[in-house]
């Protein structure tokens, strides 16, 4: 149960996030309701999102599975739903999606998204314990650019994480409308 709540007093920013949150996600988001207590809270975090959303460096599925890492780490349950539809929506393999609390014992995923995978639960860590090998592993795997936006989205899955779950939210149901069925297998030889 939310601990704010998530009925704000209606002001043209609302409005206007609810019309787009409906618009592009089929309803409103519980964070959005929340953050609209406090207007200047929303519109910060409305701007800061969009421009996360410009950083494109990193592989997608590759930053999709630090962020949900990261939320399975701090046990947002919000996150973990909305990032499991968010990215099934994008075509990621659902057996990757469900498989990120316990991926150190699951076999679906290659060394570098174990890689990305240890380092959100690494980064995520209060206090962080990267390891050098492992930060030096995944510099050479991505590059410096791509490496600098895996830090700063963990970091960010930090922020939403622990602020929605300080607030109380939790799952909103967008995981069950996410299943998108596979696309047929082509049987020509």
């Amino acid at each position: 149960m939310a601990r704010i709540s998530l009925t704000p007093r209606p002001s043209l920013l609302f409005r206007v996030t609810q019309w787009y949150s409906r618009r592009v996600y089929g309803k409103v988001l519980d964070p959005a309701r929340a953050l609209a207590h406090n207007p200047r809270v929303l519109w910060t975090d409305l701007r800061f999102e969009q421009s996360v959303a410009k950083w494109k460096t990193l592989d997608a599925d590759l930053k999709a599975l630090a962020v949900m890492a990261s939320a399975a780490s701090i046990g947002c349950s919000w996150c973990m739903d909305f990032g499991h539809w968010e990215s099934r929506r994008h075509g990621m393999d659902a057996r990757k999606l469900q498989n990120v609390p316990m991926w150190r014992d699951s076999d679906v995923y290659a060394p570098l998204e174990r890689d990305v995978m240890e380092y959100a639960e690494a980064m995520t860590a209060n206090p962080p314990r990267v390891e050098d090998e492992l930060a030096k592993r995944l510099l050479a795997a991505l590059g410096e650019a791509a490496f600098v936006e895996l830090t700063a989205i963990v970091a960010v899955e930090n922020l939403r994480s622990r602020m929605n779950t300080a607030l109380g939210l939790t799952s909103q149901g967008f995981k069950d409308n996410c299943e998108v069925p596979a696309p047929p297998r082509s049987t020509a030889p």
